[in-house]
């Protein structure tokens, strides 16, 4: 008899992540499964609790909220940089570039060029969005034997 998804427990699954129109953003279903423990931070709390209660062979299709995914669209997040900033790069609207920060490197799409501003978005391309995520469970693993 097959556990059920629980924190802790290591699940292997073939997933997809697809917009509401069908476009599919990420899938493994042609490839390889992943594998990760339940509340190891590997998948965002949003999709964990879909998974929450699933066994080995279940298949199922959920629609994840922006708030439980990549979050709501912040336009806080939407800075203007100066387009000295870009030397003799050749930029273009939703084109991506790597910004430097105090903690690394921040990807941020350009949204729009204005009076020699570049208006660029630090959220997540897919902030803002419902998520369709489309599981086929595998395998489940019990806390205690991985």
């Amino acid at each position: 008899m097959s556990i059920p998804i629980d924190t802790g427990t290591t699940v292997t699954l073939h997933f997809s992540l697809a917009l509401e129109d069908g476009a599919v953003v990420d899938s493994n279903f042609e490839g390889k499964p992943a594998t990760f423990s339940i509340g190891d931070g590997n998948l965002l709390p949003g999709f964990e609790e879909t998974l929450l209660g699933l066994r080995a062979t279940d298949e199922g299709e959920f629609l994840v909220p922006p708030e439980k995914a990549f979050g709501q669209h912040n336009e806080q997040n939407v800075q203007a940089v100066a387009m000295d900033n870009f030397d003799e790069l050749e930029i273009e609207v939703g084109a991506m570039f790597s910004f430097q920060n105090g903690d690394g490197e921040l990807p941020g799409v350009i949204a729009d060029i204005v009076d020699g501003e570049v208006m660029v978005d630090f959220n997540h391309p897919l902030a803002g969005k419902n998520i369709v995520f489309k599981v086929n469970i595998i395998g489940v693993v019990p806390e205690n034997l991985h």
